[in-house]
């Protein structure tokens, strides 16, 4: 092309704007991301001097709309966009609100002295369960009871735990799943 002008430019992009706006928006997983390079590219080259012999002035524009880009990535790499700030205010509050701290200390408290309740063998092999983890055969190893007896045991210590907080317990597997025990 012989006319490299700023005009030329302009009406390449106007031309070519939906294709532009393709490219970028696929580049970039953003429609908002591409309408804003695409409208900061169509101001530079506004503001344009003659940029001199082009080879290519779509790669020209394209890379004009690249450069912007990642200008903007660089400078907003620091800052949190909207999601992200909305995602920090719920979970601050929900972590800092002190009628939550003070329910769940009363719930800790609550399961403590259900425990304590418990016989002996019962609360070993729920916590070996639940808190430990442990896996319900090597429970089984370790107490010289069948698999079936620790099913039971921690099944137990749950509807007691449960009642004593006035909660309700739900079989999430096995037979009868998703009613209530």
């Amino acid at each position: 092309m012989e006319d490299n002008t700023p005009a030329l430019l302009r009406k390449l992009l106007v031309s070519g704007y939906a294709d532009f706006r393709m490219r970028l928006r696929r580049r970039f997983g953003s429609e908002e991301v591409a309408d804003d390079v695409l409208h900061e590219t169509w101001l530079r080259v506004q503001r344009m001097n003659d940029p001199g012999p082009i080879k290519s002035p779509l790669a020209y524009l394209l890379r004009i709309a690249m450069n912007i880009a990642e200008d903007r990535r660089e400078t907003n790499g620091r800052l949190l966009n909207f999601v992200e700030v909305e995602e920090l205010l719920h979970f601050a509050d929900e972590t800092h609100d002190p009628a939550r701290i003070v329910e769940a200390r009363d719930d800790i408290a609550a399961v403590q002295r259900a425990l304590a309740e418990l016989p002996a063998r019962r609360r070993a092999i729920f916590l070996a369960s639940r808190v430990e983890e442990m896996p319900h055969k090597d429970i089984a190893r370790m107490y010289d009871v069948s698999i079936r007896i620790v099913e039971r045991e921690v099944k137990a210590a749950l509807v007691h735990c449960a009642e004593r907080m006035g909660r309700e317990v739900i079989q999430r597997f096995g037979p009868g799943a998703g009613k209530q025990s």
